[in-house]
């Protein structure tokens, strides 16, 4: 990843600040985008951008900003995401329940539609959004993150069917439940089994982190167009978290 520039959205916390933090310890240059102002500041390898990516025009204008840096866009990762509404359908407020889909489902599409020019011109790239066990799982009060998650991974597997031909490498990574403000959310909602979990039950954030470095790599070539997942004991052991 030595001088490799990599896109990070929602990149303030969580999964999203620990992978700015591990793509910067493997020697990558790194855009951190977060929604709100960040405390971060600029350095030669390291950009704090303000962009939500709900804005397709904010999306083009970081992505522009990036190249007028740089001049190139190694990886792309989609991580912005919401869990809220947590409500069953029946009581879902629709205002809220299309937010998710704003943020979780077009922001990714946002992010891929921006970087797919520099992607082909360079010959190449890589685009990880991370996904979700809820994909391919309808959990009880969570139809508004199963649905954008599901819509997500089908992204995925349009990007490296339209564009693996251009070199663009296209793949999530399902990392289970992860130690985050997003648990705690979870957690205080009270809402299916997923809130009863214990905390020591959770990953810390590093490691979907450390498995996004990972996946820039050809080792994770066999899982092109489909997701990882990180309960997966020899994806663990190949990213280096367990012996």
């Amino acid at each position: 990843m030595h001088d490799k520039v990599v896109i990070i959205t929602g990149a303030g916390r969580g999964i999203g600040a620990a992978a700015v933090g591990a793509f910067l310890a493997a020697g990558a240059r790194v855009a951190a985008l977060t929604r709100q102002p960040s405390d971060a500041l600029p350095t030669d390898r390291l950009l704090p951008l303000v962009c939500d990516v709900v804005d397709w025009g904010a999306v083009q204008a970081a992505v522009a900003t990036v190249l007028a840096r740089w001049s190139r866009i190694d990886v792309l990762v989609n991580n912005a995401g919401v869990i809220d509404p947590i409500a069953s359908l029946a009581e879902a407020d629709p205002a809220d329940w299309g937010r998710a889909q704003d943020v979780n489902l077009k922001g990714v599409f946002h992010g891929m539609k921006a970087v797919i020019p520099t992607l082909r011109a360079q010959g190449g790239g890589t685009v990880i959004t991370v996904s979700s066990g809820a994909a391919t799982r309808a959990i009880d009060g969570w139809s508004a993150y199963c649905a954008s998650k599901a819509g997500a991974l089908m992204l995925t597997q349009s990007l490296h069917l339209e564009e693996a031909q251009h070199g663009v490498r296209a793949l999530g990574l399902s990392p289970g439940t992860v130690a985050t403000d997003m648990q705690r959310q979870i957690k205080a909602s009270g809402v299916n089994a997923v809130s009863r979990l214990d905390w020591s039950d959770h990953i810390p954030p590093d490691w979907p982190a450390r498995a996004l470095v990972w996946m820039c790599g050809p080792a994770a070539d066999g899982y092109l167009g489909g997701d990882i997942s990180l309960r997966d004991d020899s994806v663990r052991r190949a990213v280096g978290l367990v012996a």
